[in-house]
């Protein structure tokens, strides 16, 4: 096991690595937490603005303007994307965390399973629902596909930035996550598009719930990071080779 040293800057980082020289641990500082509540800040600020009781944001302008150029016709290979996203991030969509979770059962890695169900019903049950609940924001008119009450914040928008949070935090080498946040950003976006082309949602519904999404994810990695990096560790030593 190998570390480097820590500087003023990170006092409180925990970097671990493999018997064969591999980072295995991710690193724990202040960085991702900071970033997590600032992101949930920004969502539940944004969330006071939108209010039903309050009414019309500065923004809804540039919602309604947004709206219109999502407009019709709403067919073809765009459809079909948008069709496939809204299902992904719909009740059908949880096969891809049960399965993950599964996967990670099988694998012995209870404590990224534990993390994977603490990220996600903190992020979809707690943050989003919550702020669902309080908001009350009334969605676009005619809607394209069967929604839910409330358009603050976009749940498959959160959905989507906290899968791709919890991937990276659980199956993506750190030497890879670069990469792969630059995928998951993409697919992100991809989801607010499909949100608010399909009606569902106003542009900043889907804006919150990214953040809210991916604040809810890096909070839990945060808090969770010193039992995931023991278990990367006691993984790795035991698949290592006898020496």
């Amino acid at each position: 096991m190998t570390g480097r040293p820590a500087t003023a800057a990170d006092a409180d980082t925990v970097r671990l690595a493999d018997p064969a020289g591999h980072t295995v641990g991710a690193v724990r500082g202040r960085g991702s937490l900071v970033l997590g509540l600032l992101l949930l800040g920004s969502a539940a600020v944004t969330g006071l603005v939108v209010r039903a009781d309050v009414g019309d944001p500065p923004f809804q302008a540039l919602d309604e303007r947004w709206l219109a150029w999502m407009g019709g016709p709403h067919e073809g290979p765009y459809a079909a994307v948008a069709s496939a996203l809204n299902w992904f991030g719909g009740p059908f969509g949880a096969v891809v965390p049960l399965g993950l979770l599964a996967l990670l059962l099988l694998r012995g890695r209870r404590v990224s399973a534990g993390f994977l169900l603490l990220a996600f019903l903190g992020g979809n049950m707690l943050v989003v629902q919550g702020l669902k609940h309080l908001v009350d924001r009334p969605r676009p008119a005619n809607p394209l596909v069967r929604v839910d009450h409330g358009s603050f914040p976009s749940g498959h928008a959160a959905t989507a930035a906290l899968l791709v949070v919890v991937v990276g935090a659980v199956l993506v080498p750190s030497a890879r996550r670069r990469l792969w946040w630059a995928a998951g950003a993409v697919f992100t976006l991809a989801m607010m598009w499909s949100r608010t082309w399909l009606h569902a949602h106003w542009l900043s519904d889907t804006v919150a719930g990214a953040a809210a999404g991916a604040g809810a994810g890096l909070v839990v990695w945060w808090l969770l990071i010193p039992s995931l990096t023991r278990e990367h560790t006691r993984l790795a030593a035991r698949a290592a080779p006898p020496a």
